[in-house]
């Protein structure tokens, strides 16, 4: 009889370690259909940026700002409840329902048509020789109701329609505008580097608009004088656009500023215009972190129609500012429209 409750006994706490080991490896380990979006790291842009016989820049550095992503797991939920600065997104949301391969390409379009786009703001504003050309348009989304969704993927560079070689994207909005409703398509691009066509028809993607239902980025690539490249590495996405601009421009003209430690966030159009970005909140805590003491960050004015397209109905820098003042008051966060804006800034104080 004390063999057999021994035996029971002995047989209950292997159960009850098992049982905890499971949830403990569910708890930690199991993976939901969901991102964990944290503050990630403030990043130095000088050694991605090497510039033919110009000095780097010594006594400035100017940083990008990234947003750590990560898969979520059960645990996740309960760290969340003690650390302020996470959010727990669904993977749609963050990745518009596009698999690992095309999220990554799409990513790097952003990076490729950022840094494009800061070489030719910051030699452009250096006056240093620089040409912007234009080789076609790549695909970032297809909506749901496209023809042509399944036929074209994220990042697939688009060269030409019904025969019609045109440069860039507004030029095909516009060819497609001017089609018959409901006409067929014949799209020739390139996909990982090889030749493919496909059919498709205009439909009316919402009501009252016809078309193709794809959003698109132009490519474009820049000629300088002196030469430079630029490598991010494995960072990717739009919004380090204003801060390579910067970088690019200063070590150009060997600028100091007052300032050891600059960071910032915004896209960067060709005409220098600054746009809004996904995550500020976690970027002011990443800039904050590594002992930053200014942070440029997109302003719009905040009207009822631009409150009415943000996420959180606050402006990126509404946000910025809320963060900081409350755990990064010792840092000043600059609004910016344009390039121009963040450099009378560092050049008049």
């Amino acid at each position: 009889m004390k063999k057999t409750k021994k035996f029971i006994k002995k047989h209950k706490i292997l159960l009850c370690l098992t049982v905890s080991i499971l949830f403990l490896l569910w708890l930690f380990w199991w993976p939901i259909n969901a991102l964990v979006e944290a503050p990630g790291e403030a990043i130095s842009l000088q050694p991605m940026v090497k510039i033919e016989n110009v000095q780097k820049l010594k006594k400035t550095k100017f940083m990008i700002t990234a947003v750590s992503i990560s898969q979520a797991h059960p645990f996740s939920y309960l760290e969340k409840q003690f650390n302020p600065h996470l959010s727990i997104e669904s993977t749609k949301s963050i990745t518009g329902g596009q698999n690992d391969e095309q999220f990554s390409n799409v990513q790097n379009v952003y990076m490729n048509t950022a840094i494009n786009n800061a070489i030719y703001v910051g030699y452009h504003n250096a006056h240093r020789q620089v040409a912007k050309s234009y080789q076609g348009v790549y695909v970032l989304s297809l909506l749901p109701n496209s023809d042509f969704k399944g036929k074209l993927e994220p990042a697939d560079l688009v060269e030409s329609i019904n025969g019609k070689r045109l440069k860039q994207s507004i030029e095909y909005v516009n060819y497609i505008k001017s089609l018959p409703k409901n006409d067929t398509l014949t799209i020739q691009f390139k996909r990982n580097g090889k030749n493919h066509e496909v059919k498709g028809q205009k439909r009316e993607i919402v009501p009252g608009f016809n078309g193709v239902g794809m959003t698109m980025t132009d490519d474009m690539t820049v000629k300088t004088n002196p030469g430079i490249k630029v490598d991010p590495g494995e960072i990717g996405g739009p919004s380090g656009g204003l801060m390579f601009a910067l970088q690019i421009y200063s070590q150009l003209e060997q600028k100091s500023y007052s300032f050891s430690k600059i960071a910032g966030t915004g896209t960067i159009a060709p005409n220098g215009e600054v746009g809004e970005i996904g995550g500020i909140d976690k970027k002011i805590i990443a800039a904050n972190d590594s002992g930053t003491q200014i942070f440029f960050a997109p302003y719009v004015k905040p009207t009822k129609a631009n409150l009415a397209m943000e996420d959180e109905k606050e402006t990126n820098y509404q946000v910025a500012k809320k963060t900081a003042k409350k755990y990064a008051p010792h840092m000043k966060v600059v609004p910016v429209r344009n390039f121009k804006d963040a450099l009378n800034y560092l050049n008049n104080h």
